[in-house]
């Protein structure tokens, strides 16, 4: 019997081991680069300059049925305290569902201003580049285990952080819109927030922002 639990143990932790060397080899790597081309992947985007010493990427892109000007009035509107952020609404937006039309009043973007992350406010991602039409970028410093938002201008870093842009850049592509979406990260202490990463964030992003690329499209589609 002991023979067999021995066995039975070897053969767990070698398929497990197997199972994570085809996750880093193979199935991570295009997760973090889905749909996008090896030249947008290895380009540097305005705010990869924010997180000096990231410790974590992503690139992601996807082509949308309309030109950059109108993809950017759906962009212009996300926030949970504004149309919401076209992915699984459930998740990151309390349930509501986030914006199928435009509104005037959720058009006006500045440097500096704030879009909710959660539903209560108590979160947000400031705008830290903003180019109409071409380039945004929000930025998230979050104390951890808190989830509370930090200045990180001002005074030095919690012993316990994630630093974190996500961008959106958009380029003609005919009559429609590459949409190339970056995401750049630090966070401490590493030890834990590594495994984090690998087994929830990484995902969890990948799992968000494909539904945001579908339903950013659809919505598209639909006024088209």
């Amino acid at each position: 019997m002991s023979e067999h639990r021995a066995t039975l143990g070897s053969a767990a932790v070698a398929s497990a081991a197997v199972a994570m060397a085809l996750h880093g080899l193979i199935l991570r790597p295009r997760m973090l680069t889905w749909g996008a081309t090896r030249e947008e992947a290895a380009r540097s985007y305005p705010g990869d300059e924010l997180i000096p010493g990231a410790d974590s990427s992503s690139t992601m892109a996807t082509t949308l049925p309309a030109p950059p000007s109108t993809v950017w009035l759906w962009l212009a509107q996300m926030g949970c305290d504004r149309g919401g952020w076209y992915s699984w609404d459930r998740l990151d937006n309390g349930g509501r569902p986030s914006a199928d039309r435009l509104v005037p009043q959720w058009q006006g973007l500045e440097p500096g201003q704030r879009l909710a992350s959660v539903p209560s406010g108590r979160a947000w991602f400031t705008i830290a580049a903003l180019v109409p039409e071409r380039t945004l970028v929000l930025r998230a410093d979050t104390r951890l285990p808190s989830g509370r938002p930090f200045a990180p201008f001002h005074g030095s870093a919690p012993l316990a952080f994630v630093s974190s842009v996500w961008g959106f850049h958009l380029e003609p592509a005919g009559a429609d819109t590459r949409l190339v979406v970056r995401t750049h990260g630090r966070s401490r202490p590493r030890v834990l927030t590594r495994p984090m990463d690998l087994l929830f964030w990484e995902p969890a992003h990948f799992i968000m922002q494909t539904r945001q690329f579908h339903n950013l499209r659809t919505r598209l589609a639909r006024a088209a």
